[in-house]
């Protein structure tokens, strides 16, 4: 049974550097955009609906079965893309917490989705996200592996000091690989599309350090994988062997 508090809203726009028209991207048969849908479907925690610029994307989205919510042209994150789609979706404000889910993770598991509910179980967080440990030194290397530092707050659960590309905290001890889910109450949701970008922020091209620099809070729960992100060639064609295995 899906909640009515709840809102998983996925971002997608044709405007891919590496890869363009990404979402409309076929794997095993059916367009990435759809996989992500039917991952967030399966979660069933709330209403699923894809936000995006894209009339193409709409098409596809509404002719699988699916809600479409179209959105300016002109955001700058996808972030400002969930909240016009919240107030399109939402006009009673019935929602109080919006799930940001990527589209261009088809491999997701549906539990991960149920997953980054969990820390807002606790009244002080603000934004809830997820992430798994890093056990290999090219993954603790990459600063295209976001890393999320935190200190323990409970089992499985960090709350968040800092977001960064580098290999990070330094020393002997676990990593952490960030995942890019979010949770937000809507009321923190509200507050962060409205703040200016922060200097960490642009420093490390991460928008979540926005919400930190801001004082907010934000927790993360720990699973043990990270789904598979399309960003280049190399990675839409072992997502489509992962699929065509599934």
């Amino acid at each position: 049974m899906t909640d009515p508090r709840i809102l998983v809203l996925i971002p997608a726009r044709m405007a891919a550097t590496r890869l363009p028209g990404k979402p409309l991207l076929e794997m095993a048969g059916l367009p990435m955009i759809v996989h992500v849908m039917r991952r967030a479907e399966d979660a069933r925690i709330g209403r699923v609906a894809v936000a995006t610029d894209a009339a193409e994307i709409a098409s596809v989205v509404t002719a699988h079965g699916g809600e479409a919510v179209m959105t300016r042209t002109d955001h700058p994150s996808g972030s400002d893309r969930i909240f016009e789609a919240l107030g399109a979706l939402d006009p009673d404000r019935q929602t109080e917490i919006v799930v940001n889910l990527q589209g261009d993770f088809p491999t997701i598991s549906p539990d991960n989705i149920r997953d980054v509910l969990a820390p807002l179980a606790d009244p002080e967080v603000d934004i809830a996200t997820l992430a798994a440990e890093i056990h290999t030194e090219e993954e603790a290397t990459n600063p295209n592996v976001v890393k999320a530092v935190g200190t323990m707050v409970g089992p499985r659960r960090l709350r968040a000091l800092y977001f960064t590309r580098a290999t990070a905290p330094h020393g002997d001890g676990p990593r952490y690989h960030h995942i890019g889910l979010y949770a937000y109450r809507r009321a923190a949701l509200e507050r962060f599309v409205r703040l200016a970008p922060s200097p960490l922020e642009q420093q490390e091209k991460l928008e979540q350090l926005r919400a930190l620099e801001a004082g907010m809070r934000i927790d993360v729960g720990i699973v043990d994988t990270v789904p598979r992100g399309v960003d280049t060639p190399a990675d839409l064609e072992t997502t489509r062997q992962i699929l065509a295995k599934s």
